[in-house]
């Protein structure tokens, strides 16, 4: 029997592998990554402080992503991969401290613990699979991949000139080996077929991510609107908030997260699934919330007369990217962009060619009421198809 058997997750009941509560635990690092990640772009939102921020995102997300693949494999509840968590978790907190000055004074201590939360995970990995020559492989080429980038990360925080494109840099490497199968000389490339992913575990995963984000959106607008004074344009500007996270969380979870979940359990290939659907299409949809959440302390700060190009952006802009990411997340999954999200779509895109004669409260008006169209159309999509399935089975 190979070394390590005993640390790899059982597979006993395909789709029903369990997220565990030290999984949970991890994900509460994240809460404050999320936060950190949204104040800053509050701080500066402007088109270079933007950038820097989606740059942090990737790199946020993308450590998340790979520790959710790592635990869909390995068991959580063993105590080496337990401590394993506990381990990340601490550089996960240093990690997400550094944030706000990530590319001043705690470049450093931001690029050390990502580095020493990727590679270290993968290391860690390695150890825990070996006598499983197909997946020590495949994370062999990932290491390599990993390693590359690490050097990039390393330069950019003592090359403060440089930071921004050597960290960019280093997240093409990475954001681009999946795509490549992590293809290394001497060591060929890793094929989707030979990933062996818990489909529903990975989608659940995601799913609590997003509701992390959404958490974190509704707790920014609550803490702001508590120190506010509470006349009728903040009182709307807080309800109005409040009605599109509920309008995301409705399009995110009334549907699609259980169809996700089933197409990737049945999927011949949910390594591949997996990879696009879930690795990649879901940043559209966490960078829609952690933007929305700046939309709404915009408006609320402000919610009556002119409104900036900061608040179109973050107002418009946010709700554009939740939609489109979302109906490219059902896309993957059902094979067609949703007419939902191409109508509420439509609405952003003429509230965009007359922001400037709307005041804040109405943009984040037009911007929920997108979102509930596309909500309510897909309930009622989600409605009629469900009776036309029970018809069905009934004759």
């Amino acid at each position: 029997m190979p070394r390590n058997t005993s640390l790899l997750r059982e597979r006993a009941h395909p789709g029903h592998e369990k997220v565990t509560t030290i999984e949970l635990f991890f994900d509460l690092v994240f809460v404050f990554a999320v936060t950190q990640l949204s104040h800053s772009l509050l701080e500066d939102f402007s088109p270079l402080g933007a950038l820097r921020v989606l740059l942090l995102t990737l790199g946020v997300w993308w450590v998340w992503i790979y520790t959710s693949w790592v635990t869909n494999w390995l068991d959580p509840e063993k105590i080496p991969t337990r401590l394993l968590l506990l381990v990340l978790m601490l550089a996960g907190l240093i990690l997400s401290a550094s944030i706000p000055e990530a590319f001043g004074d705690r470049a450093v201590s931001f690029a050390g613990a990502y580095v020493f939360m990727q590679v270290g995970r993968t290391v860690y990995f390695l150890w825990a699979v070996a006598g499983h020559p197909n997946m020590v492989a495949n994370f062999q080429r990932i290491l390599a991949w990993l390693l590359l980038s690490a050097l990039f990360w390393l330069a950019g925080a003592f090359a403060e000139p440089w930071r921004l494109p050597l960290w960019a840099a280093a997240l093409a490497i990475e954001f681009v080996s999946p795509s490549l199968g992590f293809f290394v000389p001497g060591l060929g490339r890793s094929r989707t077929s030979d990933w062996d992913v818990a489909g529903g575990h990975l989608s659940e995963r995601c799913g609590l991510f997003v509701i992390i984000a959404l958490g974190e959106s509704i707790l920014v607008t609550g803490a702001t609107f508590a120190k506010l004074e509470w006349g009728p344009a903040t009182i709307a500007a807080f309800a109005t908030a409040f009605v599109g996270s509920v309008a995301m969380w409705w399009i995110y979870f009334d549907a699609a997260a259980d169809r996700g979940a089933e197409r990737i359990v049945e999927s011949d290939d949910p390594g591949r699934l997996a990879r696009v659907t879930y690795t990649y299409l879901h940043l559209a949809i966490i960078a829609g919330i952690i933007v929305s959440a700046v939309g709404d302390e915009f408006v609320l700060a402000h919610p009556l007369g002119h409104s900036s190009p900061a608040t179109a952006v973050a107002v418009l802009g946010s709700s554009a990217l939740y939609l489109a990411g979302n109906g490219l997340f059902k896309c993957s999954i059902a094979k067609a962009f949703p007419r939902s999200h191409i109508a509420a779509l439509a609405l952003i895109a003429v509230a965009a060619l007359c922001w400037h004669w709307l005041p804040p409260l109405a943009l984040a008006g037009v911007s929920a009421s997108a979102m509930l169209v596309a909500a309510f159309r897909d309930a009622r999509s989600g409605a009629a198809s469900q009776a036309s399935t029970v018809s069905s089975h009934s004759a």
